[in-house]
Order: C-alpha cells, then structure tokens, then sequence
C-alpha cells in the first residue's frame, strides 16, 4: 500500500491531508481520461476492472473513515489532547513497505460487487472526503496514539496511521489500475 518509508512519514495532520488530497486528484485524472471500455474491461489475468478497483477504494475509504471516527471518539473521551505531533510507527512504515512488494488479496467485506459505476463510487468518496474534512480540527487536537483498532495486515494502527494508510492504499490502486489499462491496451 506504500511505495517506501520517506512517504508515509508525517509531522502533522495538515502533511497527511494535503498527501490524500494529492493522490485523490491523481485518481480523478486518471479516470477523467478512460473511456466506458477502458472502464469496464477485465483483461486476462485480472479479477477487477477499472470500475470494480474504484468501488474497492471507495469502500475501504468509507471503512477507514468510520474507524477514524470511532478511535477519535474514544480518545476524546477519555480526554486525550494532542500535542500537535502526528505519530506513525516504525512497525506500520515496515508493513508498508512490505506490503508495497506483495499481492494481496481483499477481505470479503471490501471485495466489489461488480454493480457499481466509476460515478457512483466517485460519490461515495467524495462522501468520505466531507467526512474526513470535518473530522480535520478532531485529528488536529485530539491525542490520538493510545487507542487503535486492527488491520488485516498491519495490525493494531491508530487512527492517525488509519489516514495516513488511505492515501498509501488508494496510491496502490492508482497503480493497480495504470496495470490493468497497460494491459487492455
């Protein structure tokens, strides 16, 4: 889900905002240039089209978001403010760069249903975007280390890494779909 350590490493909420932000744009050109065939073709090889890869993201966005949620919730009230330090593990950049080299299959519950439009999952994560913006003064001041909740693969990461693995996930997508389009030709 991440290309190396240096991308993963933020100082603050504003770095990891402005990172997503980045990578969501890159996503959006991307598919602004596809046609419906590039969109909903599933070359030999491949278990998702273009379509299904962007529900996926759209998916795991919506769950990254509620987890998020869920973990600043409870450090709020337990009353934990933060020190404006944004901490990821040593561990969660090593898993990221171990993932980075891996094929992973997705869980059941992320796992597209094939029914779903490039607009309809372009929605669901600009929903997200709305979400996590209001979410953004949560993040910057509520001490968000002590509580986490786990990843099938990195473990238990709080809800600053949670972020923080938004944008290494939907990077790895970006390039998951650039393959498959190399391959329709």
């Amino acid at each position: 889900m991440i290309v190396d350590r240096k991308n993963m490493k933020y100082e603050t909420i504003e770095q990891i905002y402005l990172g997503n932000s980045k990578v969501r744009g890159r996503l959006k050109s991307l598919l602004s240039t596809l046609t419906d065939d590039q969109i909903s073709a599933r070359p030999e090889g491949e278990k998702w089209s273009v379509a299904d890869i962007v529900e996926h993201i759209a998916m795991v966005d919506e769950g990254a978001v509620k987890i998020c949620a869920k973990l600043l919730k409870k450090a709020e009230e337990a009353g934990n403010v933060s020190d404006g330090k944004v901490t990821i593990s040593d561990e969660f950049l090593q898993k990221g760069v171990e993932i980075a080299a891996m094929k992973v299959e997705a869980p059941s519950f992320v796992r597209p249903s094939g029914q779903k439009t490039i607009s309809e999952s372009l929605a669901r994560l600009d929903e997200s975007d709305a979400r996590l913006a209001e979410m953004r003064g949560q993040f910057e001041s509520v001490g968000a280390t002590e509580f986490k909740f786990p990843h099938p693969f990195f473990g238990d990461i709080t809800a600053h890494e949670w972020l923080a693995l938004k944008g290494g996930h939907e990077m790895r997508h970006i390039k998951q779909i650039q393959n498959v389009l190399d391959k329709v030709g």
